[in-house]
């Protein structure tokens, strides 16, 4: 089973949707199914690829409201010895459940998230992840992810549920550290200016 129908875990009051919550709908401007997502900002730890130690991941659009992605353990990203840190972990889960934003064509930041570790991942492993989006109320965006080794059939290692919140471009202009927001929209490239600033994962 994958994340595409996977319930949320049982237990998690708040993550999973309200009874009440509009099933997610894909913008028409999304990328199309098996375009990839790039990256949204080359400082991003999680996707940027000016970010050296960063887990650099290859994150791709999927049917509906979901994405995939990849992400290979390198040595810098090790807790225990030989072993993903967990919060790096927790970190690749955030960064496939925040993509989702780009097939909703919003702006939004995490506002929950809750992890299970169910099996060490390696250093060297490649991590295969999938999202969706499991339902929409008002500004509150719910989904769930997993990551599993071995291949995107293969044993689960992580699974999270989270809750997104959607926010304004200020969110970013007002609280980011002014000398790196006035570095990304000064950039020449404005591709890059609009993906820093239009959807955000």
């Amino acid at each position: 089973m994958s994340a595409a129908t996977t319930p949320p875990s049982p237990g998690r009051q708040g993550l999973a949707p309200p009874p009440d919550a509009a099933a997610p709908v894909r913008h028409p401007d999304a990328p199309a199914p098996g375009e990839p997502l790039g990256s949204h900002y080359d400082g991003c730890f999680g996707c940027g690829t000016g970010q050296p130690h960063g887990l650099h991941m290859a994150i791709t659009a999927g049917e509906g409201v979901c994405v995939t992605a990849e992400f290979t353990v390198r040595p810098e990203h090790q807790g225990a010895p030989g072993l993903a840190h967990g919060g790096v972990l927790a970190a690749a889960l955030d960064e496939t459940l925040g993509s989702l934003s780009w097939m909703l064509r919003v702006i939004a930041v995490t506002g929950r998230l809750e992890s299970d570790f169910v099996r060490p991942v390696p250093v060297g492993t490649t991590l295969h992840l999938t999202a969706r989006c499991t339902g929409v109320a008002g500004r509150k965006i719910h989904s769930t992810a997993e990551g599993r080794i071995g291949g995107p059939d293969g044993p689960l290692a992580v699974r999270a549920d989270a809750l997104f919140i959607k926010v304004e471009l200020d969110h970013f202009t007002r609280n980011g550290r002014a000398e790196e927001i006035k570095a990304a929209l000064a950039d020449p490239d404005q591709v890059k200016v609009a993906r820093a600033f239009e959807v955000n994962p």
